[in-house]
């Protein structure tokens, strides 16, 4: 319920944020955002403290954080082509990626020390962190056109422009619906407490290394990629990444070595991070800056429509099928998807060096 109340702002949201990227400060956009998230963060921690924050409370902050969110995530990948010159973006994208699983490895770590302070503790630390990052966005300098987009009246054909746009890139199109399939179905990270306990018969601590190791995997990778981007043949290296995803799934879901599964997590994860630094590269450079952020925010619909909806299929077929073969058939999947959409999207199947458009297309 709480995945729930925080999914449904950015769906209803979607096709509004992405007009808002677009026509408005970004860095503005996001500084606010993160304002409004440290507000809310504000409450929990006061009515954690004082004792009079109840289930409806938390449910309605929730729902506050991901409306926040909705409009943050498309303006944030929308300012980042701004800030960096575009033959250095996916090196940037890597970057930002490793940063990214940093904090989701010593997240949850640093959450469960402060949680021993109580949950006010671990509220207040975050509103804090929201603060920070609010007055740290708006110290960025923008170079233009990217700060400040020209406006539009919103029309509905402006409103959807983002959705037409993506359908008339086959690549781009390819890479986002690939994306949201084999994350849709390859979600064995949902399952991992039903592994631990019943298949590899580990406890607390052993569950918390298979939870690290997908994110030790996608560090790995993002931080090498941030150093060597992918020279070329990248659409080949997307497809790649995402049958190696498949694979080490279907491995993951056979095993019953905990060494074998924390080394198959930490395939999956590294090659998750191949595809999403290609997938995220190839959509900047691809958009035009006055449609980044519509471009973005459908973007962002797939991506947090697979990680919802991809628990939601797990957490079904398991009770269905079982663990271990919902599993296998989620892995399976990933690897026929991928088989698939290389016939189906030749455009992707061809993309070579990550560059913008213009030059790919002055050098044919």
């Amino acid at each position: 319920m709480v995945g729930l109340a925080q999914f449904l702002p950015m769906v209803l949201l979607n096709l509004v944020v992405g007009h808002v990227a677009d026509h408005y400060n970004r860095r503005n956009i996001v500084a606010t955002c993160q304002l409004v998230e440290c507000a809310a963060a504000t409450v929990l921690a006061l009515g954690s403290f004082g004792g009079w924050l109840k289930v409806p409370g938390i449910f309605a902050a929730v729902a506050i954080i991901g409306a926040a969110r909705a409009f943050e995530g498309p303006s944030m990948q929308a300012l980042a082509p701004g800030l960096v010159d575009k033959s250095q973006l996916p090196r940037a994208m890597a970057t930002m990626s490793s940063f990214f699983q940093t904090a989701a490895i010593v997240g949850p770590a640093l959450g469960g020390f402060l949680y021993a302070l109580g949950p006010a503790a671990s509220y207040g630390s975050v509103a804090g962190l929201f603060l920070i990052g609010s007055l740290a966005t708006s110290s960025i300098r923008v170079v233009p056109p990217s700060g400040m987009p020209r406006r539009e009246p919103a029309t509905l054909k402006s409103v959807f422009l983002g959705i037409n746009f993506i359908r008339s890139r086959p690549a781009v199109l390819g890479a986002i619906s690939l994306d949201l399939f084999a994350v849709l179905l390859g979600g064995a990270t949902a399952l991992l407490p039903v592994f631990a306990r019943e298949i590899l018969h580990t406890g607390p601590w052993g569950l918390g290394l298979l939870r690290a190791s997908p994110a030790l995997g996608a560090l790995s990778m993002s931080i090498a990629l941030a150093h060597r981007p992918i020279p070329g043949r990248a659409g080949r290296v997307m497809f790649s990444a995402v049958m190696i995803f498949g694979a080490a799934t279907v491995v993951f879901a056979l095993s019953h070595w905990m060494p074998l599964s924390m080394f198959a997590l930490f395939l999956l994860g590294a090659s998750d991070v191949v595809s999403v630094v290609i997938r995220q590269s190839l959509v900047q450079l691809e958009t035009p800056d006055a449609m980044r952020g519509r471009v973005s925010a459908v973007n962002s619909l797939f991506i947090g429509t697979s990680n919802q909806l991809g628990e939601f299929e797990s957490g079904v077929t398991a009770a269905w099928w079982g663990t271990v073969p919902a599993t296998v058939v989620g892995g399976v999947g990933s690897i026929v998807v991928a088989g698939l959409w290389m016939m189906l999207f030749p455009d992707l199947r061809q993309l070579d060096a990550l560059r913008p458009r213009e030059e790919r297309s002055g050098s044919n």
